[in-house]
């Protein structure tokens, strides 16, 4: 999918809200939506990456592509609750909050793109269509999502904080610890 059109940002971004307020309860549901509705332009034209290559590269791919990890959690959910795997240590809100909330980062801040178009021509023939926002403070994606929650006063457990912080798996190599703890007291104790 490349181009969305108006049509379809709509689509996406409705989808997007009703996901928030049929998943997400209390009073963060609120904050959240304000979060969303206060950067819901960058929202709906951010690519989900920079690089042609790889996923969703395009104005709009981050709202397809976080409706669809979402639609994806909340089928893995069923299926592994439905299977016997223990889904106790953690909620169908919590999958869905973490989903929603996983690249958020990629938005940017209050005030910057994360993304900004590529103005090097011999990249973007290269593929790398976007770059990061040189104005950004630095900051791993997953740590800016984390931050522009708090920045908003939208709280989440321990739970939703580790699936946001850990979502790139052992692709990001500081989720070692976290990951491939040697000893059962320092393992991850949700699943």
């Amino acid at each position: 999918m490349n181009n969305m059109t108006e049509k379809e940002l709509d689509q996406q971004w409705s989808l997007l809200m009703e996901t928030i307020d049929l998943y997400v309860t209390g009073d963060r549901k609120d904050k959240l939506i304000s979060l969303y509705e206060s950067l819901a332009d960058r929202i709906c034209t951010a690519p989900a990456s920079s690089h042609s290559t790889r996923h969703n590269c395009f104005p709009g791919g981050y709202l397809d592509h976080v409706n669809r990890v979402v639609r994806t959690a909340i089928k893995l959910y069923h299926v592994w609750r439905d299977e016997g795997a223990d889904v106790t240590n953690y909620t169908l809100e919590e999958v869905v909050f973490s989903a929603l909330n996983h690249d958020l980062g990629k938005v940017g801040s209050k005030e910057e793109e994360y993304y900004i178009p590529n103005d090097s021509d011999w990249h973007v023939k290269r593929g790398q269509v976007y770059k990061i926002n040189p104005n950004l403070q630095y900051m791993k994606v997953p740590d800016r999502s984390v931050f522009l929650l708090q920045q908003h006063g939208v709280s989440f457990s321990e739970n939703e904080y580790l699936a946001i912080k850990l979502h790139d798996g052992l692709y990001a190599k500081g989720n070692e610890s976290y990951l491939m703890a040697g000893l059962p007291e320092f393992s991850l104790k949700t699943d």
